[in-house]
């Protein structure tokens, strides 16, 4: 059993995807959907794939990300099912060593540093517009974790949460200055851009909450959120879309990540390889299919979880 750790959370969570017939002949056709991984919050102890055309496993060269990517020459004008089955446990995220925020980085968190401290296409780091929303940040706590705490208050008292008409939704920083509201990816742009403009490293991620009311159940869409890398602490979990949505645990969620969520990708502008050319994905949560070079929508998804109370630790889920 698993109750050494009361904080964590064991489930299942099985991800589906149905891309429609092809006409017979067209292709090629490739397929890539995101994989969870085990990190230092999550576990996964089992991952089961099942697909109706063959594909293998593979990593996305900048940020590490896991993939799964199939491939057909041409189409057989069938449909193409892929179905991934995850056993789970996922902790809560809450750093330790605050005290000694205010270090210098470690070497190993300076080479970290480099991927999360630069703008994305649709999160720019500087420039008149960011200069003019940084000055209506409250100065106060000049360290790393203070100027974070300001912006964080800043980017929730800002936005709010809704998802409605068109533009939201993009992760994009001008929209979320100018609506002023947007789903987790607009607010944690917008959060993001602010923090890596005061040289606070930081990295967008993304995944599925898990609700933290039912057992089980079939989940709607994605969740994102992010982390900021503090000197003498390490990375620090911020959900600041979810702080505007629950007021009460807006304290909370500046520094923790509860285990109410399952990681799948992090990072933006993301470049799969072989078979992907179509550009960069914006962000990586759902599939991504090209059929002759060119981009397939009208894909079918569906995501479902349960809670698992008797989880074995010693036992070797992979076998």
């Amino acid at each position: 059993m698993c109750d050494a750790d009361e904080a964590a959370r064991a489930l299942t969570f099985t991800y589906e995807v149905e891309i429609p017939p092809q006409l017979a002949g067209i292709g090629p056709i490739d397929v890539f959907v995101p994989i969870a991984a085990s990190d230092a919050h999550q576990d996964i102890l089992r991952r089961e794939t099942t697909a109706s055309i063959p594909g293998q496993e593979k990593r996305e060269k900048r940020y590490g990300n896991h993939f799964w990517h199939g491939h057909l020459d041409r189409s057989n004008d069938k449909p193409i099912t892929i179905v991934m089955y995850y056993l789970v446990r996922r902790r809560v995220f809450q750093p330790q060593g605050l005290a000694a925020a205010g270090q210098e980085h470690s070497p190993q968190e300076r080479e970290q540093m480099k991927l999360f401290l630069g703008p994305n296409r649709r999160v720019p780091i500087s420039g008149s517009f960011i200069e003019r929303v940084r000055a209506d940040i409250p100065q106060g706590d000049p360290t790393s974790l203070g100027r974070a705490r300001a912006i964080y208050d800043y980017v929730v008292d800002t936005m709010e949460y809704k998802k409605v008409g068109t533009g939201w939704g993009n992760g994009d920083t001008f929209w979320a200055c100018k609506a002023r509201y947007g789903n987790c990816t607009d607010f944690h742009a917008l959060f993001i851009s602010l923090a890596r403009a005061e040289g606070i490293p930081a990295r967008f991620e993304i995944g599925f909450s898990i609700p933290e009311d039912k057992p089980a159940g079939k989940i709607e869409g994605y969740h994102c959120w992010t982390e900021i890398l503090l000197p003498g602490v390490g990375w620090f979990p911020i959900d600041a879309s979810e702080a505007d949505r629950h007021p009460e645990r807006r304290d909370l969620y500046f520094g923790t990540h509860p285990a109410d969520r399952i990681q799948f990708t992090i990072g933006r502008d993301l470049e799969l390889g072989e078979g992907h050319t179509t550009g960069p994905l914006n962000y990586f949560i759902y599939p991504h299919v090209e059929v002759a070079g060119e981009t397939l929508e009208g894909l079918k998804t569906s995501f479902r979880y349960a809670e698992v109370s008797d989880i074995d630790c010693g036992a070797d889920y992979n076998q």
